[in-house]
């Protein structure tokens, strides 16, 4: 378990910080950009989180969205900590995790109409949060991958980010429909004024 007894360390105060295996780093680095835009991630499903508490016939999202939230502290754990120093009990993503995505956006996308076009971001307060969720979790896909092409990564970090960009996507179209929020198709060169 971890133990946090002082919020504050001043380190950062040039700049650095220290990854959780005590080597010193800039807080600019790829390493500390992938892991810092997980967990701004994380700080968007809160919010999410939060709203569906108010919605009683999406519980099943709710849960989901905490399980994720706990992956994503797991996927930060695993990026904060090298290879080399990392413990056996060290939290990481498996390859289970994509798996049950996976299982997940299966069930969800059973339930849609197909799509005709690509949708706006919108159908809904919920079903927009989940499009600002999926975007802010394409850029941590980015950092991610920007990051492995500097040095490797151990585990399914990039499949496990990419599949639950998809994962907000189908969930954004599922709370819409469960909402009977209407999506917004994209009509091409269509400008009203």
């Amino acid at each position: 378990m971890v133990r946090i007894t002082k919020v504050y360390t001043r380190t950062g105060d040039q700049g650095m910080t220290r990854l959780a295996g005590g080597q010193p780093i800039s807080k600019c680095s790829e390493r500390i950009e992938a892991y810092g835009t997980v967990d701004e991630l994380n700080a968007h499903l809160g919010v999410l989180a939060e709203s569906l508490r108010r919605v009683p016939h999406l519980e099943s999202l709710q849960k989901q969205i905490l399980r994720i939230q706990n992956e994503l502290f797991d996927l930060g754990s695993q990026l904060a900590v090298l290879k080399e120093d990392r413990r056996e009990n060290t939290p990481v993503i498996r390859s289970g995790d994509v798996e049950r995505l996976e299982r997940e956006i299966d069930a969800m996308n059973a339930e849609l109409p197909p799509l005709k076009s690509f949708i706006l971001p919108g159908g809904g307060g919920i079903s927009a949060q989940f499009h600002v969720a999926r975007t802010v979790c394409r850029r941590a896909e980015r950092e991610i991958i920007r990051l492995a092409e500097q040095e490797p990564l151990d585990g399914p970090e990039i499949p496990y980010i990419n599949r639950l960009s998809d994962w907000f996507f189908v969930a954004g179209r599922f709370a819409a429909l469960k909402t009977g929020a209407e999506e917004t198709l994209w009509k091409p060169g269509e400008r009203k004024t």
